[in-house]
C-alpha cells in the first residue's frame, strides 16, 4: 500500500492537469535556436596548463579562457535554455591576440585555447545535450605580422595598403585596411582556395555546425556565393551567419542569393537599446524596422564591438535587472535567432572595447539568470515564439501586447516597460472569444468577459501567456485529490489494525 498510494496520486495528478498545447515542432530549423555567444579568452579558465604569458589583470592581453573551460560550463549553458554556442575565432593569433582577430594560422588552434582534440571533445560535448557549435571565420585580414604580409610570392594575395576613410563605400570597405591589418584579396583564386578549403577543413575535422562570418561586407559577395556552396557540400543544414562591419545596412537579398542563411541586425540592437534601457519608451522604431523581414534576423542587445547594454541602463539610473528581463522577453519571443552575449544573465557591465570583454564571473546573484532560463524554457517549448506570425495588438509609451500564431497555438506577449501598472482590454475580433489567456512566466490568467480580455500588469513585468480553453474549476484534479485522501484513510485504518493485531500476539 505505500508503494501503491503515491504511484496513484502521481497519475492521478498528471491526468487531470489541462495540457496547455498540443502543437509540436516537426523538425528544428534554425529559428528555433538561441545562441549563447562566447569570446573564448574571457569566459571560463579550465585548464592552467595553457595560460602562457597571461594576465588577468591585463583586458589587452589574454586572461586564460579556454576550451576546457567551454566543456565545463556547456551544462550551465544548457541548463539557461541555449542551443548552440557561438565562439569568437580559436585560431592561431598573433602575441596579445586574445580576441582572435589577428590570425597567424587558420589551420592550428591557438595554443592559449587548447589543443584541436580538445576542440572536438568540446563540440562531441555540445553535441551530445543537443547543442550545436559555431566559430568565427575570419576571411577580410589577417595578422599584421603574418608570414605571408613579407613573403614575396604572396604579394598579391592581399590589396595595396590603404586606409578606409568612408564606411559607405563598398569599394573601400572590400579593399581597404580596417585597423590597419593586412587586406586579403579574396578575388585572387589562391587566396580564394586557401580560406575555402580551410573553411572545409574544419567542418570535417570537428563536425562543427557553422560559422559566424565577421565583416562580411567587407569581402565581395562573389566570393560568399563560392564559398557557401563549399562548405554546405561538407554537412547538411551548415549555417552561416553575417555580421555587418559597423553596423551598415546590408542589401540583404545579395547576400541570401550568396548563400549567407542569417544576419546580424545592428539596426534592431540600436532601437531595442533605446527602448529598453529606461522606462516610459516607445516602441513604435521596433515595430516599424522591417529591414530584415523575411530574411532570418539574428537578434541581439550587445555584442563582443559594442558596450555592454547595462552600461546603457547605469547611464539612465535604472535597475539593471528589470530592464534587462523586459528586454529579454522580446528578445526570445519575436520573429528571428536571439544572439545573447556571455555575461548578459548576470547583467554584466562594461563600455568601449576592451571594457566590453570583462571576464566571466560564476559567483553572482542568480535572479536574472533564473528568469533568463524560465524565458528560454518557454521559448523551446511554444513553435508559436519561434515559428509563428507576428501581429502588434497594442503599444503606447511602454506598454506593448502582441500576438504570435502558428497552426493552432496562439501566444499573446505582455512587456510593461512603465513607472505604473496598467491596463489593457482587448477586444474579440483578434483574440477567440470564450477562452482564456493563461500566463507561463508570472502565473497571471485572464479569462474572456464576453467580447473583451483585460490584461493587469504591475510595473516592470512581462508575462508570455497562451490562448486556451477556460479551466474554470478543476473537477477532475478535485476528485483526484479526494480519492487520494480516501485511501490514504484506508491505509492509515489498516496500518491500525495491524499494529493491534501485532500488540495483541
Amino acid at each position: 500500500m505505500k508503494r501503491i498510494i503515491p504511484i496513484i496520486m502521481i497519475i492521478l495528478l498528471i491526468t487531470s492537469t489541462p495540457a496547455l498545447a498540443a502543437v509540436k515542432k516537426e523538425n528544428r530549423l534554425w529559428q528555433d535556436e538561441s545562441i549563447y555567444s562566447i569570446m573564448v579568452d574571457r569566459f571560463n579558465d579550465g585548464d592552467t596548463k595553457n595560460d602562457l604569458d597571461t594576465n588577468m589583470q591585463n583586458p589587452n592581453i589574454y586572461n586564460g579562457g579556454d576550451f576546457q573551460g567551454i566543456i565545463d560550463k556547456l551544462d550551465y549553458i544548457h541548463d539557461m535554455g541555449f542551443t548552440a554556442i557561438r565562439l569568437t575565432p580559436i585560431f592561431d593569433n598573433a602575441p596579445k591576440g586574445y580576441h582572435g582577430y589577428w590570425i597567424n594560422d587558420f589551420y592550428k588552434t591557438d595554443e592559449h585555447f587548447g589543443s584541436i582534440a580538445t576542440f572536438q571533445r568540446l563540440v562531441k560535448e555540445a553535441h551530445k545535450r543537443k547543442m550545436k557549435v559555431l566559430i568565427d571565420f575570419v576571411t577580410n585580414n589577417v595578422a599584421a605580422d603574418q608570414q605571408w604580409v613579407t613573403d614575396p610570392s604572396k604579394q598579391n594575395w592581399f590589396h595595396p595598403k590603404l586606409a578606409i576613410h568612408n564606411m559607405n563605400n563598398q569599394q573601400e570597405l572590400e579593399n581597404g585596411w580596417a585597423d590597419g591589418l593586412p587586406d586579403l584579396n579574396q578575388d585572387n583564386p589562391e587566396v580564394k582556395k586557401y580560406l575555402i578549403d580551410a573553411a572545409k577543413w574544419w567542418i570535417k575535422k570537428t563536425d562543427i555546425d557553422g560559422y559566424s562570418l565577421p565583416e562580411v561586407n567587407m569581402v565581395p559577395v562573389t566570393f560568399w556565393s563560392d564559398f557557401s556552396k563549399a562548405v554546405k557540400s561538407e554537412k547538411k543544414n551548415f549555417f552561416l551567419l553575417g555580421e555587418m562591419a559597423n553596423n551598415t545596412q546590408p542589401d540583404l537579398k545579395s547576400y541570401e542569393n550568396a548563400g549567407i542563411d542569417s544576419m546580424m541586425n545592428g539596426a534592431l540592437s540600436s532601437n531595442l537599446r533605446a527602448a529598453f534601457a529606461n522606462t516610459d519608451r516607445s516602441f513604435a522604431a521596433l515595430d516599424k524596422d522591417k529591414t530584415f523581414q523575411p530574411f532570418l534576423s539574428a537578434n541581439f542587445l550587445d555584442n563582443e564591438n559594442t558596450t555592454r547594454f547595462t552600461s546603457d541602463i547605469v547611464k539612465n539610473r535604472q535597475f539593471p535587472g528589470s530592464r534587462w528581463e523586459m528586454a529579454l522577453v522580446y528578445l526570445y519571443t519575436t520573429p528571428g535567432i536571439p544572439v545573447v552575449y556571455y555575461g548578459s544573465e548576470i547583467a554584466v557591465n562594461g563600455g568601449k572595447t576592451p571594457d566590453n570583454r570583462r571576464q566571466m564571473s560564476f559567483r553572482t546573484d542568480n535572479d536574472l539568470l533564473d528568469y533568463m532560463t524560465n524565458v528560454g524554457k518557454l521559448r523551446n517549448q511554444l513553435p508559436s515564439l519561434t515559428r509563428g506570425t507576428m501581429e502588434l495588438l497594442y503599444e503606447k509609451a511602454g506598454m506593448l501586447i502582441y500576438k504570435r500564431t502558428y497552426k493552432s497555438e496562439t501566444s499573446v506577449i505582455a512587456i510593461n516597460n512603465t513607472k505604473k501598472s496598467q491596463s489593457i482590454t482587448l477586444s474579440t475580433d483578434k483574440l477567440a472569444s470564450g477562452k482564456e489567456l493563461r500566463g507561463l512566466l508570472g502565473g497571471d490568467n485572464v479569462e474572456s468577459q464576453g467580447d473583451k480580455y483585460t490584461i493587469i500588469l504591475d510595473r516592470d513585468i512581462a508575462e508570455i501567456y497562451v490562448l486556451t480553453d477556460k479551466s474554470g474549476l478543476n473537477i477532475p484534479l478535485i476528485a483526484s485529490l479526494v480519492v487520494v485522501y480516501i485511501l490514504v484513510g484506508i491505509f492509515l485504518v489498516l496500518l491500525f489494525k495491524r499494529r493491534k493485531r501485532v500488540q495483541e500476539n
